[in-house]
């Protein structure tokens, strides 16, 4: 069993934020595997699938710890069965990394759950950064269409991704896109 858990902050008025393209990774896959969120289980919006569970928490972004320490605990699986897919505003917007472990960087909510249960597998998607705008701010700002088409692409490209990792096919540390 492998979870995939989506961060991004809970409330309606996230949607389409830059801060929520954890989310919006976890949306996309749901619906390629025609599965609905439809239970609320760890503090986090749960969608089962065959062999995966897809998470999204529902404690705000930068208390994440707290449901994927549930997730795991409740569901038993081991730090390298969970996958935290996340916005990085340190990378070029559509670029797509995936690592087995490491550090948080800059991203609090990944710093959370390195705190409270240790590295898991992460697959980052690059979100640029608008130097004319305070960091909090652009993050939790509205993604505009030239964005979103960018963004989108790199959504599909990192659902294939997930559905390397569920099948054992992702274990290697891997980049795609320009800087």
């Amino acid at each position: 069993m492998k979870i995939i858990v989506g961060l991004g902050n809970p409330e309606g008025k996230y949607n389409n934020t830059y801060h929520n393209v954890g989310f919006s990774v976890v949306d996309m896959f749901a619906k390629q595997k025609n599965i609905k969120f439809s239970s609320n289980k760890c503090q986090s919006s749960i969608a089962k699938g065959e062999n995966f569970i897809l998470a999204k928490p529902t404690t705000y972004m930068n208390l994440s710890g707290n449901s994927v320490y549930e997730l795991k605990k409740y569901f038993k699986v081991p730090l390298s069965d969970i996958l935290i897919v996340l916005d990085d505003i340190d990378m070029p917007k559509g670029k797509i990394r995936f690592r087995l472990a490491g550090s948080a960087g800059t991203h609090n909510g990944l710093r959370d759950i390195v705190n409270k249960v240790g590295p898991t597998p992460r697959l980052r998607i690059g979100i640029g950064r608008d130097e004319s705008m305070n960091l909090a701010d652009y993050v939790l700002s509205t993604i505009d269409s030239k964005s979103k088409e960018v963004l989108s692409a790199s959504f599909l490209t990192a659902c294939d991704l997930i559905d390397k990792f569920i099948n054992g096919e992702l274990c290697q540390d891997t980049t795609i896109g320009n800087d």
